[in-house]
């Protein structure tokens, strides 16, 4: 039994620096995603191959999310829990956006691309030291690393319907300030849960893991059942 924990972009496994070694009683998996692949289906078949027979809690933040939700998909009967951390099952192609922000990374650079796409997703009351260790968290990955990363998340399939057929605990987890996606959007994904809950972290945005590290790792060690 493990516990999964896939990171958001445009950042790698440091995301969960503050989370994870606090899950106590489960083996600790923490991927770099930008390596293992071209597609969502790609990164989340390679996650499946670093696990036994489970079963699993596969947790994710933002791309990571989606990609926890691929690994569901693609073995289900793996997998016992998803945690999605601001993140949805479903999507909506926006080639336009994907040409931009590609356009930016390759002509602008990290630096620029953080300003305009990444650093605006942090809550208000954020702290800037924490914003500025992510921004140089950024700055020292490869940029083809992260236009993969912007290109897989583009790609994904849609997985809006995924709780039609697989059966474990559905745990959405969402920033107050989020927009993207906001609250309501991301708890769209329980609508065919057998189990599960949505949960709105106060005061933070896109990036919980770093913004609420305490309030995700109670939720985390929580399972109560979905409230009716």
């Amino acid at each position: 039994m493990a516990t999964v924990f896939l990171h958001p972009l445009p950042v790698d496994g440091w995301a969960w620096s503050k989370v994870a070694d606090r899950i106590d009683g489960h083996v600790q998996v923490i991927p770099s995603l930008y390596g293992l692949g071209e597609t969502m289906a790609e990164w989340a078949s390679a996650v499946v191959d670093t696990l036994d027979s489970g079963p699993h809690t596969i947790v994710g933040n933002s791309i990571g999310a989606s990609c926890a939700a691929e690994v569901a998909h693609l073995d289900p009967d793996r997998v016992e829990r998803l945690v999605i951390v601001s993140g949805k099952l479903g999507h909506r192609p926006e080639p336009a956006l994907l040409d931009e922000a590609l356009r930016v990374l390759a002509e602008e650079g990290l630096a620029a691309a953080w300003t305009k796409y990444w650093e605006p997703l942090f809550g208000p009351s954020a702290d800037s030291g924490l914003v500025e260790a992510a921004r140089q968290r950024l700055l020292a990955l490869d940029v083809d690393d992260v236009a993969r990363g912007v290109r897989v998340f583009h790609g994904r399939a849609d997985r809006t319907e995924l709780c039609k057929t697989w059966s474990g605990r559905l745990d959405v987890v969402s920033g107050a300030y989020d927009r993207s996606p906001t609250p309501a959007v991301a708890s769209r994904g329980l609508e065919w849960a057998r189990d599960g809950e949505s949960h709105v972290v106060a005061g933070v945005g896109h990036y919980v893991p770093l913004e609420a590290p305490n309030e995700l790792v109670d939720i985390l060690l929580s399972s109560g059942p979905r409230p009716q």
